[in-house]
């Protein structure tokens, strides 16, 4: 069957194929009389535009990218569940790169989003590399980074996240509150600005608490969440008086709950556990774990928003608007694994 394009609607009709055009772009006059029988001649052979032509002609896609490091990560799937609602109820898609925390791939699919004229990036990586979203930027074309950010942040790109200082003092506070002086801290990567922002978060709740500070209660993870199981049991081997453990993210805690009760440590009898995150995962464990939550769909929502605002406002102006910070509210969930 011969293959329906802009010409042959318009011999159908006795048009030239460029009027067909003005007819589907419903920028320029067409007769009233001509514009219905061009309609009617699409309908009638269900003739669909060629959106990818239409985009390299535009500069435009109406497609935005979500670069996360890993589906696997339960923290993902909200982020993109929000971004995809504001995408859709915007008239824009979203297409999801999953980069599996490897910076050569990342910026292979930024070259190849980038050739389909992608409208803008959202980063939702903890280890985006810093240069490829630097290329990125120079562009001109606009950016937002969820939960990644650092001292000396990429300037005119949008921020979403939280206020990692203030949500670990506040998680802190709480253990406080509740009677815990011998409090662990378990620390993610420290090249990692957030997760040096949770310790510093921890270290202020102590002092303004009048309890001492003691290094040797910090686990450093080295390779992964999984690192915690031997640590705690170490840990908690060399000094009986722990009543508490903060872990600096839920997947840590997770381990390190199942590390006490491989021990015959009774949560939170003998230990509370705090997290951070309230993945959906958290909720369900034995007992449930308190965490500090971080509103992931509402990341999405807002970085949604943030980005088709920036494209929205390019399109009117020739250049991006000024960058914003958008910190959004943080809480702590108490549930059954603290006292």
């Amino acid at each position: 069957m011969k293959r329906v394009n802009l010409k042959t609607i318009g011999e159908m009709v006795g048009v030239s194929a460029s009027t067909v055009s003005r007819v589907l772009n419903g920028k320029s006059y067409v007769n009233e009389k001509t514009r219905k029988k061009v309609l009617e001649a699409i309908s009638k052979t269900n003739y669909q535009p060629n959106e990818l032509a239409q985009s390299l002609k535009m500069g435009s896609s109406t497609a935005i990218c979500l670069m996360i490091p890993s589906i696997q990560n339960l923290i993902f799937a909200p982020i993109c569940k929000g971004l995809e609602k504001v995408a859709r109820e915007r008239g824009y898609i979203v297409v999801l790169c999953n980069t599996d925390e490897d910076e050569e791939m990342e910026k292979i699919y930024i070259e190849k989003m980038r050739s389909r004229w992608t409208d803008g990036f959202v980063f939702a990586c903890a280890k985006a590399n810093e240069e490829n979203v630097r290329s990125l930027q120079k562009t001109g074309v606009p950016i937002v980074l969820v939960n990644r950010y650092n001292e000396d942040d990429i300037d005119n790109i949008d921020i979403v996240g939280v206020d990692n200082f203030k949500a670990t003092y506040d998680g802190m506070k709480y253990l406080i509150s509740r009677g815990c002086k011998r409090i662990a801290f378990a620390m993610g990567e420290q090249r990692l600005f957030f997760y040096r922002e949770r310790l510093r978060g921890y270290k202020a709740a102590l002092h303004d608490s009048g309890l001492e500070y003691d290094d040797s209660l910090v686990m450093y993870e080295k390779k992964s969440a999984e690192d915690f199981y031997h640590l705690t049991q170490e840990l908690i081997k060399r000094d009986e008086n722990i009543d508490a453990i903060f872990a600096s993210s839920d997947p840590k805690a997770i381990v390190i709950m199942r590390a006490l009760h491989d021990m015959g440590i009774r949560i939170p009898e003998d230990v509370s556990v705090l997290g951070f995150d309230d993945v959906e995962l958290s909720a369900i464990l034995e007992p449930p774990l308190s965490t500090v939550r971080q509103p992931f769909y509402q990341f999405g929502i807002t970085a949604g928003n943030a980005l088709i605002n920036q494209i929205e406002y390019k399109n009117a102006n020739g250049v991006l608007p000024p960058s914003k910070r958008y910190i959004l509210d943080h809480e702590v969930v108490v549930r059954k694994s603290t006292k």
